[in-house]
């Protein structure tokens, strides 16, 4: 299904608008949790353009923030993204399913051929085995084979040339906190859980100083949060 425009309030970039300190963010899954923290931080903002990309039109509220455009449609459509990309500074996508594989490599698609470079893309702990102890047994019996869609979604990414920032959010909750520490790439992982909040305040910042995190594949979990499984399982 070809996507369509149901929303539009951002500033007209006729005017001249990149040129300045203005930011255009595309939000891929824009109705996830995650996403909502992201569009809630920067709404109405005179410095950010938002165009939220989701593909259930009954998940749109009507209390969009002014900042804001809304098109509805599947990242999957390769032609519907090359629509949207153009203009785009960042792109946030904050997606999943069996074939998150296939929508990584859709946006990637998308993304070399509209020249757009920024891409921060949210994943999962576990997909390099990298948790240790009895938290990593019971992460990879829990979750382990719906993984393997999200490690191959973060080889593509990686190979893409693309100026990515990769984020392994721990097992997540709804705590109105903002609290988390980060792990590279080849370190073990830390701590089980991290709210929803606290990755959304990370991506933020990546979106207010694109040059933050550039090339980074990172864990996010709350400090202090050891244990063989997250506290509310």
């Amino acid at each position: 299904m070809t996507g369509a425009l149901v929303q539009a309030s951002s500033p007209d970039r006729r005017l001249g608008i990149r040129e300045g300190m203005m930011k255009n963010l595309l939000i891929l899954g824009a109705s996830g949790q995650i996403a909502q923290w992201v569009i809630e931080a920067l709404a109405d903002r005179s410095d950010t353009a938002l165009t939220l990309l989701l593909r259930n039109p009954k998940r749109i509220s009507g209390k969009e923030p002014s900042n804001a455009k809304v098109v509805i449609g599947n990242v999957l459509d390769r032609k519907l993204l090359r629509q949207v990309l153009p203009g785009q500074d960042i792109v946030y996508a904050n997606l999943t399913g069996e074939d998150l594989d296939a929508q990584a490599r859709s946006v990637i698609a998308a993304m070399q051929a509209t020249g757009v470079k920024r891409l921060v893309f949210v994943l999962s702990l576990g997909i390099y085995d990298e948790v240790p102890g009895e938290f990593g047994e019971w992460n990879r019996a829990t979750i382990g084979k719906e993984l393997e869609p999200f490690r191959r979604a973060a080889d593509a990414i990686e190979a893409s040339g693309l100026d990515y920032t990769i984020l392994r959010p721990a097992w997540l909750t709804d705590e109105d906190e903002v609290d988390y520490e980060l792990t590279e790439l080849h370190e073990p992982f830390k701590g089980t859980v991290v709210s929803r909040k606290s990755v959304a305040d990370l991506i933020v910042k990546v979106v207010e100083s694109p040059r933050l995190h550039s090339s980074a594949n990172l864990g996010v979990n709350k400090p202090n949060t050891d244990g063989c499984k997250p506290h509310f399982m």
